[in-house]
This record gives C-alpha cells, sequence and structure tokens, in this order.
C-alpha cells in the first residue's frame, strides 16, 4: 500500500508547535506570576504584552540561530563528501560496498549496486550523505521560515491568556487565563497526537499537567513577592 510521509526535517512544523505550546505556558505563568504579586491590572496587560513580543523574538532568533549552524555544519559534511567523491571515489565506492554488505546483500551484489551509484556524481553524492550523513542533501531546513514560523505561533500561544485581561480585570480575568491556558494546552496536546498518531487523551494530559504545574509554580512565587490582583 502506498503511503505518505510529513515532512519532518524542515523545522517549520516542530518550531511551531514547541512555538505555541512555549508561549502558551510562558505567558499564562508569567501573568499569574505578575497577577499574584501586582496590585493592578495594567501590570498584567504590560508584562502579558511584554513576555509576547520578548518571547517571539527570542524564539525566532533561536530558531534561526540553531538551523542555520545546524545548516552550515551539513553543507561542511557534503563538501568534504563532494571532495571525497573526487579525489578518492575508488575509497568511497568500497565505503558504500561495506555499507550494503553490512545491510545484507553479498558481496558481489553490494558492488554492483555501489557501481550503479556511482555513475552519476550527484547520484553519489546524495547517496552517500544519506547513508553516511542520514541527510538528504535537497531537504535541508529552512532557517528563516522556521524562524518566521516560531514567532507567529509564539505569538498566537502567548495571546491566549492574555485575551481575558483586556476584557475584565481582577480574579475573573485570573481565572479565566487559567481556563483559556489549560484548555488551549489540551487542544495543543490533541493537534499534536493526530501528527505524531499518539493517544490524544495522554498526549493532551501530559500539556495539560506542564502548564498546570508551570502556572501554580509561579503564581506561589508571584504570592510570596506581592499581593494579590483586586
Amino acid at each position: 500500500m502506498v503511503h505518505d510521509h510529513r515532512d519532518v526535517q524542515g523545522g517549520a512544523a516542530r518550531a511551531a508547535v514547541f512555538g505555541v505550546s512555549d508561549g502558551l505556558v510562558s505567558n499564562v505563568a508569567l501573568i499569574l506570576g505578575v497577577a499574584a504579586a501586582s496590585e493592578t491590572s495594567s501590570s498584567v496587560v504590560i508584562a502579558g504584552v511584554s513576555g509576547l513580543l520578548a518571547g517571539a523574538a527570542s524564539m525566532a532568533a533561536g530558531e534561526y540561530v540553531s538551523m542555520k549552524a545546524q545548516n552550515e555544519l551539513i553543507e561542511r559534511e557534503l563538501r568534504i563528501e563532494r571532495e571525497s567523491l573526487a579525489n578518492n571515489p575508488t575509497g568511497e565506492l568500497h565505503e558504500l560496498q561495506a555499507i550494503y554488505t553490512h545491510r545484507g546483500l553479498d558481496s558481489a551484489k553490494a558492488l554492483e549496486l555501489a557501481e550503479a551509484v556511482h555513475e552519476d556524481p550527484e547520484v553519489a553524492l546524495e547517496v552517500h550523505a544519506r547513508e553516511e550523513l542520514g541527510v538528504d542533501p535537497d531537504d535541508i531546513g529552512d532557517p528563516i521560515g522556521a524562524a518566521s514560523s516560531s514567532f507567529v505561533a509564539f505569538g498566537v500561544g502567548a495571546i491566549l491568556p492574555l485575551i481575558p485581561w483586556f476584557l475584565t480585570d481582577g480574579n475573573a480575568a485570573m481565572v479565566a487565563s487559567v481556563i483559556v491556558g489549560l484548555v488551549a494546552a489540551a487542544l495543543v496536546g490533541v493537534l499534536l497526537a493526530r501528527f505524531t498518531e499518539r493517544s490524544p487523551i495522554r498526549t493532551a494530559a501530559r500539556q495539560v499537567i506542564w502548564a498546570a504545574g508551570a502556572c501554580i509554580i509561579t503564581f506561589a512565587i508571584g504570592s510570596l513577592l506581592g499581593t494579590t490582583v483586586t
């Protein structure tokens, strides 16, 4: 049966999932921590918006830098592999033969397959990259795409628990933030379960537990530092 695979190497999907989850958990925790320590709702809104912008920018920058560094490392290894194929084709041929032999082919068939691969230098580079480095030279991650995805996703996650504070204040806003945060965390878990084909209940529960834990800790710290919003 023919089946399709999702793109799990590009980085944008991973950045989006982490961005929404991180934005949601970090900002709802920040909001509750400030709410427990501050006497004014405006302080909570300012902190929430600041957390959204700072967190989104930080996530985007981190994704870009890390993926750019990863790509540069992959490009370096591909350059080394390309030079080796040009300068030592026999050695690379026998290296690929050894890989195929290790996978179960007899030596003669492994050599025949390796020779067929080496007839085209670009095909040889692609196969060696896959077999030795575990990467696809034509499918290297996009740093700008990952950074953009991360920025938007973090912003979406971070704005959700802040919405109640634009509509009300005090304990009502605080309770609403918790409810919105936990429901959104559960939804993120369900969506993540669909992508990974795992249990929606277990994945959602894991997301909710982590979100609730962060909220409890920051609210407790905020309560020790100040007074509850009125």
